[in-house]
């Protein structure tokens, strides 16, 4: 009986091993994992440095053709409205190389006023005006408050020469009366033109706005 029980235990220790020798060695050998007649796929660190070149830059907007031709640049303007502006720029920018609007702040006259010195205090300001009234001079304002406080103002004028004629009757019932110029921001609209050099463009016969003049400026 133990005899039997050797023999058996024997052919299996011998099964086992004759198991691990077929399936528990590594390969030796691993065949490619792409199919047949496919390139193998490398990576970019792997190839060789002539085989890789940067991209070339790409040449954008006027440049390629700036080889060929010249530009100058003119500024139109000033627009009185923005919608003047765009009818302006709608109609020239096929016609030219490149456009831009342009909007900026300007200081212009809004009249001319005639005025005394502010006064020392409220009372001095109201003793003035009564001596105003004295003369038989009228249409004056006392101004109460703000950076004008305690100066008369005597008018506002569109015309400078309305307001010299007013400055002259002040002075002359003996008062030092003056005259200053007032004015405000206001903005202005203007369009810029890059323009081939011998395309002798006229601006003119695609602009129905007016007081529009132009001049020369520098390329953008």
């Amino acid at each position: 009986m133990f005899l039997r029980l050797l023999f058996i235990l024997l052919m299996a220790l011998n099964i086992a091993v004759g198991a691990w020798l077929w399936l528990g060695q590594p390969y030796t050998h691993i065949g490619n994992s792409t199919d047949p007649d496919v390139p193998e796929l490398r990576l970019l660190s792997e190839m060789p440095a002539s085989g890789v070149n940067p991209p070339e830059p790409e040449t954008q907007g006027v440049s390629a053709a700036g080889d060929a031709h010249s530009y100058s640049c003119t500024t139109l303007g000033p627009f009185d409205t923005p919608q003047d502006l765009r009818n302006a720029r709608q109609a020239l920018t096929s016609r030219a190389a490149r456009t831009r609007s342009r909007q900026e702040q300007t200081s212009q006259t809004t009249g001319w006023w005639v005025y005394l010195p502010a006064a020392a205090n409220r009372a001095q300001a109201l003793e003035q005006a009564r001596q105003l009234g004295a003369h038989d001079i009228k249409d004056y304002f006392v101004v109460g408050s703000g950076d004008q406080a305690n100066t008369i103002s005597l008018g506002l004028f569109r015309d400078p020469a309305n307001a010299r004629k007013r400055l002259n009757e002040i002075a002359a019932a003996g008062f030092a009366a003056r005259m200053g110029e007032r004015s405000e921001s206001v903005p202005e609209y203007w369009l810029d033109l890059m323009v081939a050099d011998g395309s002798h463009l006229d601006w003119r016969k695609y602009v129905s706005a007016s007081g529009v003049g132009s001049h020369s400026t520098g390329c953008f």
